[in-house]
């Protein structure tokens, strides 16, 4: 599809990266990288497997997930790979979308993506430490601009896990969402003593006492395949019920964003390593086969996001079953090799009252034209502005209806 070279030289008042080769991953020193752009994921997926194995780099740049979301959505790849030393030091999994006349590169599934790193080798990020990435990009932008005019890396955490994200140095702007993370300390106790042990404690006999006055409960796990697709089906229904009621837009109502998600409850997984895997608390007794709570939950190496949740508080209301629901999961996650519960993107009280650890993320904006320019200014004035409004209740839950009662109307016109 295109092939292009990125250069990275070192001026005279920059020390050389010596941990690039120290860190195993080949003889990579200043000099080209090899660009590769693919409109295909199959002929990577050796290379792409082997990248995505870093313990600390996202889930969502992952080979299954982004499969998942190409497959339902028919959507326009653009494939970055970055090759040195004979190795692949570098995937970008994008996809081409346009607003008006503007080409905007972005990552694949990234409007329901909670963290995103890119995948790259530690040579890599040892290389394209500031301000050298910045610097080849720019010596190359002519060939990236027959392709795109803005690349658009959105919730990237500048710093995660102790490490620095190698494209921080370009242009970036402040996401209006923040996520919220959860360290498991190697036991149950030790995490909970992180958050008001005592209280919660508490809390989850009070809950259990009434779910088992109602009758008893049970925690499932549905394993990936028909099960999974039953429940990823019910959790569609009660989120839909659930944006009725507050009126707000119903973000899994396109079919196609729910062929994603069934696209990910069918992907073989193992134990420790799962792109979607759905917890449940159901009841048992006189309210039997009654799902009170659902949540999405994706693991990869010892970090595990939720994805989504939903409730259908009908029968057990008093119970709080979300709450019960992620004191079950976390709890049997700190058995299991998990170091990280995240709680994804998104502000929300029962996230700060579970997290220790806030994550501000950011959006990374660099242009290739004067039009990718527009588009990036644009962008940050929106961020700006959603930031002001997410701080003001008022404005928000007052936008979210009049955005509820467009996509209503949008449906009605459609069904006639």
């Amino acid at each position: 599809m295109g092939a292009m070279q990125l250069n990275f030289q070192a001026m005279p008042s920059e020390p050389a990266p010596a941990d690039a080769t120290a860190a195993g991953d080949g003889a990579l020193a200043f000099g080209p990288l090899s660009i590769r752009l693919h409109d295909r994921m199959e002929p990577l997926e050796a290379a792409w497997r082997a990248l995505e194995a870093e313990n600390n780099l996202s889930l969502h740049q992952s080979y299954d997930w982004c499969r998942a979301w190409a497959r339902t959505q028919g959507t326009k790849l653009l494939i970055v790979e970055g090759v040195s030393g004979g190795r692949t030091q570098l995937i970008l999994p994008l996809e081409i979308v346009r607003h008006g006349p503007v080409r905007i590169a972005r990552l694949l599934a990234t409007d329901f993506s909670n963290l995103n790193t890119g995948l790259y080798t530690r040579a890599f990020r040892a290389l394209a430490s500031p301000p050298r990435f910045r610097r080849a990009l720019r010596q190359a932008r002519g060939d990236f601009a027959r392709h795109f005019d803005l690349l658009l890396l959105d919730k990237v955490p500048l710093e995660w896990r102790g490490e620095t994200n190698p494209f921080g140095d370009l242009p970036a702007v402040l996401n209006q969402n923040a996520a919220f993370q959860l360290p498991l300390l190697g036991g149950f106790e030790r995490t909970l003593a992180q958050i008001n042990a005592k209280n919660r404690r508490k809390k989850f006999r009070n809950a259990e006492r009434r779910l088992m006055e109602l009758g008893g409960y049970e925690h499932i796990i549905a394993p990936a395949g028909n099960e999974a697709l039953a429940l990823l089906e019910t959790f569609f229904r009660q989120k839909s019920v659930r944006f009725q009621a507050l009126g707000l837009p119903d973000v899994f109502r396109d079919e196609r964003t729910r062929d994603f998600f069934r696209a990910l409850v069918t992907t073989s997984a193992s134990d420790t390593e799962y792109p979607l895997q759905l917890h449940a608390l159901r009841l048992t007794g006189a309210h039997a086969g009654h799902i009170a709570a659902i949540a999405g939950l994706s693991r990869k190496g010892d970090h595990v996001i939720c994805q989504f949740g939903s409730l259908d508080e009908s029968v057990a209301a008093g119970a709080s079953p979300g709450e019960f629901l992620f004191y079950l999961a976390i709890r049997k996650l700190c058995g299991e090799g998990v170091a990280l519960f995240d709680f994804g993107i998104g502000d929300q009280l029962y996230k700060r009252s579970w997290c220790t650890i806030e994550t501000p993320q950011y959006d990374l904006l660099w242009a290739t034209t004067p039009a990718g320019s527009l588009a990036a200014a644009l962008h940050r004035v929106k961020a700006g502005a959603k930031r002001f409004i997410k701080r003001n209740p008022q404005i928000y839950a007052f936008l979210q209806r009049r955005r509820s009662g467009r996509q209503a109307a949008r449906a009605g016109t459609g069904a006639d």
